[in-house]
């Protein structure tokens, strides 16, 4: 394998978190040089099977490879070859695909990777009274049975699929009336790339500014930042909600604000690797530790080489006109990134997706308008079996910027 080539491959079945539920999170990989037949990890699974027949109804090729140039694939096809299920936690529009097909795809046993409360969880659902108990944490069980296997967070790497291991970092995803509610992130590595590259994918995530006393996106930010940009250049992450949103009705999401700011601690921690005197060495992990706040000559350009994919954005009935509110998020998030120079691209992760191949073309237009406009729209299409999107974005005074593209991004 050339070391310039993505480790990854990727479909986006589904990006939205809700409320429709023909789009929830979920989304198939597989190594990049892999057939998708050679098997398939499932990451997340709110959107599945019925929805993945939808998009190969527009999209018969989304499966083609170059090894499979002549065959296409059935939504029941490409799901009898999922290995496991990855799963951040055990919300409905995470999972509900996986319940509802449990016991009826075809090819092996598979089984359920996640943190062991959110198996705790998914045993409280299977549990013959919501739905039948086809699952078990016994290796000797019925085949068509779902198989738990824990990710303890112990800081080590397991593996979990074919030359694929994961490491999980415990986020804060809101509070309960029975305390805080856990999800998870997850570093995916790739252990046959020469680079053993990877990806970081967030679950569903608070805000560290809200849960101040017990702050967890930073562990995972120190984490990251060594492997900033050569190893790890592709973080999804969540922004539910649009600017505006106040922190008491967050509900344990993420607004373009809150983003904004992690992202220039993620900033921050790579500063003060690339400048401490013990680099080439993770530093010990501590709760709380004070950073001095760095300049914006100190922050520009540290995020520079990242691609941040803008995740579980909730739709709303009042924008059924105009552009998408996902739309809308990825170019509030983008401004603001752009405006702290921190380097880093931001990318909407859209339905239907195929993001590996590092094919990509720019064609910048600049037009002149009368009219003050303050909003961003993002289409996608089809045209001579290449997937073609576009970002148009208004400054909010009279610039119109079109950048176009194959949708087809590394994971690297």
């Amino acid at each position: 394998m050339d070391n310039s080539e993505p480790a990854f491959a990727l479909v986006c079945v589904g990006s939205g978190g809700g409320p429709l539920e023909s789009d929830l999170s979920g989304y198939l990989l597989k190594p990049f040089n892999a057939g998708w037949e050679a098997g398939i990890l499932a990451l997340e699974a709110g959107s599945g099977q019925g929805t993945l027949k939808r998009l190969l109804e527009q999209e018969p090729d989304l499966f083609k490879t170059q090894s499979s140039t002549n065959r296409t694939y059935s939504a029941s096809e490409i799901y009898s070859f999922v290995r496991c299920f990855l799963i951040t936690h055990a919300h409905l529009d995470h999972i509900s695909s996986l319940v509802v097909s449990t016991g009826s795809s075809g090819g092996p046993r598979k089984r359920v990777y996640a943190h062991p409360h959110t198996l705790e969880d998914l045993e409280g659902i299977y549990n013959w009274r919501i739905w039948p108990n086809l699952a078990s944490y016994d290796e000797n069980d019925d085949e068509f049975k779902l198989l738990y296997s824990p990710i303890p967070a112990n800081g080590s790497y397991h593996t979990v699929f074919p030359d694929v291991s994961v490491q999980l970092v415990p986020i804060n995803h809101g509070t309960t009336d029975s305390g805080p509610y856990s999800s998870s992130a997850f570093f995916i590595r790739s252990d046959s790339h020469p680079s053993k590259r990877e990806f970081l994918f967030f679950g569903d995530v608070e805000p560290d500014s809200i849960t101040s006393s017990t702050p967890k996106i930073i562990n995972v930010w120190r984490k990251a930042a060594p492997m900033i940009p050569d190893t790890l250049s592709t973080i999804f992450i969540e922004c539910s909600w649009p600017s505006g949103r106040p922190d008491n009705m967050l509900h344990g999401h993420l607004t373009p604000e809150h983003l904004r700011d992690e992202l220039v601690a993620l900033a921050t921690e790579v500063y003060y690797f690339r400048n401490s005197s013990s680099r080439g060495r993770l530093r010990p992990q501590r709760k709380r530790q004070r950073r001095t706040t760095l300049s914006a000559d100190e922050l520009r350009g540290l995020l520079t080489g990242v691609r941040v994919y803008i995740i579980h954005c909730k739709d709303q009935s009042s924008l059924d006109d105009g552009p998408s509110i996902r739309a809308i998020i990825a170019g509030q998030v983008r401004s603001l990134v752009q405006a702290a120079e921190l380097g880093a691209e931001i990318l909407s992760a859209d339905q239907g997706m195929y993001i590996s191949a590092c094919f990509r073309f720019v064609l910048l237009f600049v037009f002149v308008f009368r009219i003050r406009l303050t909003a961003v729209s993002s289409r996608s299409y089809l045209k001579a079996n290449k997937r073609i999107s576009w970002d148009c974005s208004w400054d909010g005074t009279n610039l119109f910027v079109l950048h176009e593209g194959e949708s087809g991004c590394c994971i690297t």
